[in-house]
């Protein structure tokens, strides 16, 4: 996730198929927005256990209690930190650290507690269930690094290739990896220690953000306007649907049978729904210019997504934070 900011046939029919239940709206909209201190941002995970929202914020996470909505900033320091994983039944975390290529564990309270090494350029993580592991994407080393949170170690890695964003697991020991510079997926054996295919995504322009459907067995891949609705399967894109500009994340809502998809350029998230092994836009919620990563509470169904107040350089360039702007926006119903 360290790059930030279709087949017209497969649109148009799902487009034509999301018209009625895009009518009818998701209520889903802003319910509360939580001011917190400057910096940058990247993935937001819910620590159920502890009730609380964790964002990496570069250089140390930040925490907010969703009950109260306190901000406490400066857990686990570390360099180009992206991702908080709450491990262990909320009792730690595991912190990707690009500083020094390594996963630092943490406990709740954010002391470190150990780290063990990664691929170069650790971004996302994901726990996969079968195993127990934890699967790192090295974005600029192109492997998977697999880490034990029991025993805080590493436990083998995977090459893939490329540069690699986020990762989804369905349970029962395959993980799918999306590689953004290559447009594709890839599907991996995680107790083999190996890639088995890779499945190519034409229409997708580097995809970052991806979730699983277990039910349809569907991926959802983030794309810069686009998300692709890929079968596990077959491996082949089933459907291509228009979710807007600037995406940097996608989550699934097992509970409500709903995935989201951000767009960070356009101000939107796209709530997708599925019916009969079909997926289409129910809605595209206006959120904010920025807000371009997410993350999602399954207890309240309450999506979480970072953001702040930009403004555009005289004579051009890239938009600028205003200062005293960062808050969390949250969508709900």
């Amino acid at each position: 996730m360290m790059r930030r900011l279709v087949t017209g046939a497969i649109v148009a029919l799902a487009m034509v198929g999301a018209g009625a239940a895009q009518a009818a709206g998701s209520g889903y909209h802003v319910i509360d927005k939580i001011p917190g201190p400057d910096g940058g941002w990247d993935y937001v995970r819910i620590d159920a256990a502890n009730n609380r929202a964790l964002a990496p914020r570069g250089t140390a996470v930040m925490a907010i209690d969703l009950a109260t909505k306190q901000v406490t900033n400066g857990l686990v320091p570390g360099a180009r930190e992206h991702i908080a994983l709450p491990l262990n039944g909320g009792r730690e975390m595991l912190v990707t650290n690009g500083g020094d290529n390594t996963a630092i564990f943490a406990d709740a309270a954010g002391h470190a507690i150990a780290s063990a090494p990664t691929s170069k350029g650790p971004d996302s993580a994901t726990f996969d269930p079968s195993s127990g592991l934890v699967l790192v994407m090295g974005h600029l080393g192109g492997e998977v690094t697999l880490v034990d949170p029991k025993t805080h170690q590493a436990a083998g890695t995977i090459p893939i290739g490329g540069i690699l964003e986020e990762a989804a697991v369905d349970g029962v020991g395959h993980a799918f990896v999306a590689v953004e510079d290559k447009h594709e997926i890839v599907a991996v054996d995680i107790a083999g220690r190996k890639a088995t295919a890779h499945w190519a995504l034409p229409d997708c322009d580097g995809p970052t953000g991806l979730a699983y459907d277990p039910q349809d067995k569907l991926l959802i891949a983030a794309c810069d306007g686009t998300s692709a609705i890929v079968s596990v399967v077959t491996g082949k894109v089933q459907q291509m649907l228009t979710t807007g500009k600037g995406a940097d994340g996608a989550v699934y809502d097992a509970r409500r049978h709903l995935a989201f998809v951000p767009a960070g350029r356009d101000g939107t998230l796209a709530v997708i729904g599925f019916s009969k092994g079909q997926a289409h836009i129910i809605e595209l919620v206006p959120t904010e210019k920025g807000a371009r990563t997410l993350g999602l509470d399954e207890r309240t169904g309450r999506i979480y997504l970072p953001s702040a107040q930009y403004v555009l350089p005289a004579g051009g360039g890239r938009p600028t934070v205003v200062p005293g702007t960062f808050h969390m926006l949250v969508v709900g119903q």
